[in-house]
């Protein structure tokens, strides 16, 4: 990638009338934001994982056209969203994507749901999606593949220049954690609960470049690393940076991998609104010319894993002191950076959303409430299939009649 090429915003790049930009309270142009969800197919019998794939994307590519696209394994669709400058619009590009994505695969008798793991259903290891590129990374990565049946929510902010980017990046670091808590919805695996909130996050981080990235000095830093990276093989290309923050490799944004796929789209705008008030708190850093935050990496990885075991009702571990505090009072301090760099209306989908979040829990909490309604995984699909096209978080419904 080079930095010359980061022309426009958003993830994709849009036209130089800026019709995915608007303007900021400074009247500067506001940050642009897209996102990147990835779903999960089942049965809506048995509630296991369905391998059709590529028939509901062929479906969904009738209105949505290349926003869908299949992943790595054929239990998962993916879509992605235009740019936007305002996060009203993203909102409802979102629900008219969901929206679609069901109804393609309701055509074939089968539900989406919106987890960080699949919940019923064999599915390690995964059946792969036919290309060179997924028998490249097998031949690779060997084991590794069998636990990706796991699907993420990524938000792309539009930055100017991969320079500022990087920077950026390193101000966004510390913050990871916290997106973790906010952002967890995969509390079961192999048909148990894992004790965690995020047990994405787990099996993510054992891939060789995953987790936080480095702090990075400089561009030619950050191109040396990649470089070498690709020359031992330990990387496939640019597109294989896993890291949780990494500049896209194919347009020009600002990439925050790090979170489960949220459960509603008013998640999944919590989230966005968290990524773009702290992606705008970094670029006023950058400009004033402060530092970066630079925790210890085993603190940063300590957090990471504290956050992903408690979500948003444990503890989370405070980075600068070392210490446990409630992870309550660690995201009213996201909240608080967060929140200046945001519009009025943004500001007010916020507390909203947030209000929601405090009464529902993040997406592991409601997923375990629906399973104690009867001790029941098919009541928690069922849960996940209804949340999937909610516009928002609510408590799990009653379950079916036995």
């Amino acid at each position: 990638m080079e930095s010359e090429t980061w022309t426009s915003t958003g993830t994709r790049p849009v036209p130089a009338s800026g019709s995915g930009t608007s303007q900021s309270l400074g009247g500067e142009p506001a940050l642009t934001v897209g996102v990147e969800e990835e779903y999960l197919l089942v049965d809506p019998v048995s509630r296991e994982l369905s391998t059709r794939a590529d028939k509901v994307v062929a479906q969904a590519a009738e209105r949505l056209g290349d926003r869908v696209t299949t992943e790595l394994t054929r239990f998962q669709v993916e879509v992605r969203t235009d740019p936007h400058g305002s996060l009203a619009g993203l909102g409802a590009e979102l629900s008219g994507t969901r929206q679609a994505v069901a109804d393609a695969a309701a055509r074939l008798g089968l539900r989406i749901v919106s987890s960080g793991t699949p919940v019923l259903g064999r599915h390690s290891p995964p059946p792969l999606t036919a290309g060179a590129r997924y028998a490249q990374s097998l031949a690779t990565f060997r084991a590794l593949d069998n636990e990706q049946s796991v699907c993420a929510c990524h938000v792309h902010v539009g930055i100017p220049d991969l320079a500022t980017a990087l920077e950026v990046a390193n101000h966004l670091r510390p913050w990871l954690p916290a997106l973790i808590a906010l952002s967890a919805n995969s509390p079961y695996w192999d048909a148990q609960d894992t004790g965690y909130d995020g047990w994405r996050t787990l099996t993510w981080g054992r891939w060789p470049v995953a987790g936080a990235p480095p702090y990075f000095e400089s561009v030619s830093h950050f191109e040396d690393l990649v470089g070498r990276l690709i020359a031992s093989g330990t990387l496939l290309d640019r597109g294989g940076l896993y890291w949780d923050i990494r500049p896209s490799h194919h347009v020009p944004t600002l990439e925050i991998r790090v979170a489960d796929a949220a459960p509603t789209v008013d998640d999944t705008l919590l989230l966005a609104a968290a990524v773009k008030g702290l992606a705008g708190a970094a670029l006023s850093a950058v400009r004033d010319g402060r530092p970066a935050p630079r925790p210890q990496p085993e603190l940063l990885r300590a957090a990471y894993w504290r956050a992903a075991r408690d979500g948003i009702r444990g503890r989370a571990l405070d980075q600068r002191t070392g210490r446990l505090e409630p992870a309550a009072v660690h995201l009213d301090r996201l909240w608080r950076t967060a929140l200046p760099a945001l519009a009025p209306a943004e500001r007010r989908l916020v507390r909203a959303a947030r209000e929601r979040l405090g009464t529902a829990g993040n997406g592991a909490d409601r997923q375990r409430r629906a399973y104690r309604r009867r001790h029941s995984l098919s009541d928690v699909v069922d849960h996940l299939i209804q949340q999937t096209t909610a516009g928002r978080a609510t408590p799990a419904p009653p379950p079916r009649p036995a």
